[in-house]
């Protein structure tokens, strides 16, 4: 069986959630009238303390929504040069938004109060107007970091006090909160606008959710339309996200005790020149420089463990629900037992005989 951690979006619903989607009461969600979705999106709204929220199918989608609520074309939108937003979502704020992007440099796409004060644009016809700030908590190309709670209220303030709407790119959310042991109602006071992915650490198949104000997620219902994010008979995939909620949050803390064991193992390797200090579910390793990214996966691959190529010198794993105590045993075996000579032969080619 291979063992694949190239990230929790691979897991698959277990028994008890698809028996829980397939029973699931459901209506038209166009017409507001899909009870699991409506139910869904009360609960979240209530956990995070927000005034409503909107299910969306993916998380690009719902953070796209969310900066084509805060600004207005020819604006500008202040994040991580690491950010999804920036790096993963195929230029949306330029294409659903019309607006640029002023980018913090960070080696793990954190920073200060202090980098969005000195981030935000003049007031001068020459520049863009700055509108949205966005962090991403966890930062996945950071090797899953977690943001200061400290340092996001003064973010916070700073966005207040400037006119600047702030939005939350939750997609692990949960997983960072595991960590701090942060209520998750107070982030509802702290951002505009939070997106909370269901189909990462909480196992879901799909979803995404979206919350804020009722008048944003009114306008975000709308954008979320001519975006053709409308859906049927959701309630089948609300129900997972319900199912997660209840089932699949306080189990995360495995995921991070197994990462940190991973960790470890690579960190013994002679193939691994460093690793990013591990917070939550991510590993980002940099390799030798005598090899590759792809090499490096390539091998791993053969040997039954799956990773992904993020940069040319950067490997990324990531545990989840279904890397199960057995599995990572065998995935730290794969790992402990590979050198880099091996991988170095594994990139000669044969010779040719004339």
């Amino acid at each position: 069986m291979t063992i694949d951690l190239r990230s929790d979006t691979v897991t698959r619903p277990s028994a008890g959630m698809l028996d829980f989607m397939m029973n699931a009461k459901v209506g038209d969600m166009v017409m507001d009238e899909d009870p699991s979705v409506n139910e869904l999106e009360a609960r979240i709204a209530e956990l995070f303390s927000a005034e409503a929220a909107l299910f969306c199918p993916s998380g690009t989608m719902s953070n796209q929504i969310a900066i084509k609520l805060h600004t207005s074309p020819g604006d500008d939108v202040i994040c991580s040069k690491l950010a999804h937003i920036y790096q993963y979502e195929g230029g949306g704020i330029a294409f659903n938004s019309g607006a640029s992007v002023t980018l913090i440099d960070s080696p793990d796409g954190l920073f200060t109060a202090e980098d969005v004060l000195n981030s935000i644009q003049p007031d001068d016809p020459h520049k863009p107007r700055t509108s949205c700030v966005t962090i991403e908590n966890t930062v996945n190309r950071g090797g899953g970091r977690v943001w200061n709670h400290e340092e996001v209220v003064g973010i916070s303030k700073v966005c207040r006090s400037n006119g600047l709407a702030f939005h939350l790119d939750g997609a692990r959310i949960f997983n960072a909160l595991a960590r701090t042991k942060v209520n998750p109602a107070i982030l509802g006071g702290l951002f505009d606008t939070i997106s909370v992915c269901l189909s990462k650490g909480l196992g879901a198949p799909v979803g995404t959710m979206l919350m804020g104000s009722s008048d944003n997620i009114k306008t975000g219902k709308r954008i979320r339309k001519v975006l053709g994010g409308t859906m049927r008979q959701a309630g089948y995939l609300a129900a997972a996200g319900i199912w997660a909620l209840e089932n699949n949050i306080e189990r995360l803390e495995e995921d991070h005790y197994n990462a940190s064991r991973v960790a470890e193992a690579m960190k013994k390797t002679d193939w691994v020149i460093s690793i990013k200090p591990v917070d939550t579910n991510i590993i980002a390793a940099t390799v030798s420089e005598k090899i590759n990214s792809a090499a490096v996966a390539g091998f791993l691959k053969q040997k039954g463990l799956l990773c992904l190529p993020v940069t040319n010198d950067s490997v990324r794993l990531v545990t989840h629900l279904d890397a199960t105590g057995e599995l990572i045993e065998r995935a730290i075996g794969i790992i402990s037992s590979t050198d880099l000579e091996m991988i170095e032969n594994s990139l000669k080619k044969p010779k040719v005989s004339q």
